[in-house]
């Protein structure tokens, strides 16, 4: 089976090789593709050496699975194209996710809307990813009404160019600047661009995707989306408010229960979920979790994971490996 990987040099398509690997696709031909100033360049799959071809290169080998992480610009020039070939294109970008007619699918809660004639299938947005997976399940027993949610982001999510920041600015070194302002020793409350509303395109992201996701177009969303220095994952804090009220104890057995989620919570012993452990795993971590009491049927929770993994790479290739299974 060929397996084309679109944006297979940066820091995303790393750790989509590995997780491939990891999953049982070693055995596949891997195409990795990139922009034209990457062609040519040497990449490691499954033990062996790949060259870097063109995106077009790409298309002419008809691939039955592209998976995109390349940005928006190339998935709306190059998904349409793969897909005229009878190739399924993953999107990791948000070029398609507001498309109503393109299934946004994490596959522990909606996978079912992914139809036989879809070839274009989008990934959800990282901080999205790992809120929704601790939710849908509070969200089918009570309804959510609205939420609340200030994320700490990692670097990571912006890229390479982020982490060297970092690491140069921990060195003492001068650097290329990912950001306005250094990283270290701070955080900034801008994730993606701003809005005439004041919103960020990072925050419009969770209520728009979280809604489409969870399918109930009247959650309500307020978020705040903050970039920390941290590799290890995106953290999260989210007070939601429900239109049925609940039980703690179900609360935590709902979660128990949920596919993808481990619950990480005893303040007794100083165990909540943290980028620092969240780091290469796949599970979404969900901690904190207490009765909001300054209003009924409200809850926190502090909800952590590994931004590259289940927020991006491994969400990605497990929406692969349902639709192999049909």
């Amino acid at each position: 089976m060929k397996i084309a990987l679109v944006g297979a040099t940066g820091l995303v398509g790393g750790v989509m090789r590995k997780v491939l690997e990891e999953r049982g696709f070693g055995d596949c031909e891997l195409i990795p593709a990139a922009s034209a100033r990457s062609v040519g360049k040497k990449v490691t799959f499954a033990g062996k050496v790949c060259n870097v071809v063109s995106v077009e290169e790409a298309i002419e080998h008809a691939p039955k699975y592209a998976i995109f992480s390349a940005g928006s610009g190339p998935s709306l020039q190059y998904a349409p194209l793969f897909a005229q070939k009878g190739t399924v294109v993953i999107d990791n970008s948000s070029a398609w996710r507001s498309n109503p007619d393109i299934p946004l699918v994490v596959p522990e809660i909606n996978g079912d809307v992914v139809r036989p004639n879809d070839y274009i299938i989008a990934n959800p947005n990282c901080s999205t990813i790992q809120m929704v997976m601790a939710l849908a399940p509070l969200h089918k027993r009570y309804r959510i009404k609205r939420i609340v949610v200030s994320t700490y982001q990692s670097i990571t999510g912006t890229g390479m160019k982020a982490v060297n920041q970092l690491a140069k600015e921990r060195a003492g070194e001068p650097c290329d600047m990912a950001y306005p302002y250094q990283i270290d020793m701070n955080l900034f409350p801008h994730g993606g661009t701003f809005e005439e509303n004041g919103y960020t395109t990072e925050e419009t992201k969770l209520l728009n995707e979280t809604r489409k996701i969870l399918r109930d177009n009247e959650i309500r969303v307020s978020a705040t989306v903050v970039r920390v220095p941290v590799t290890g994952g995106h953290s999260e804090s989210v007070n939601v408010e429900f239109y049925e009220d609940f039980e703690l104890s179900e609360v935590y057995d709902l979660l128990n229960n949920m596919p993808g989620v481990v619950v990480q919570d005893n303040p007794a012993e100083n165990l909540y979920p943290m980028p620092l452990f969240a780091k290469d795993k796949d599970e979404v971590f969900v901690g904190r979790i207490r009765r909001d009491f300054s209003q009924p049927k409200t809850l926190n929770l502090w909800v952590v994971a590994d931004n590259l993994r289940k927020g991006a790479a491994t969400n990605a290739i497990q929406i692969m490996q349902m639709l192999l299974k049909r």
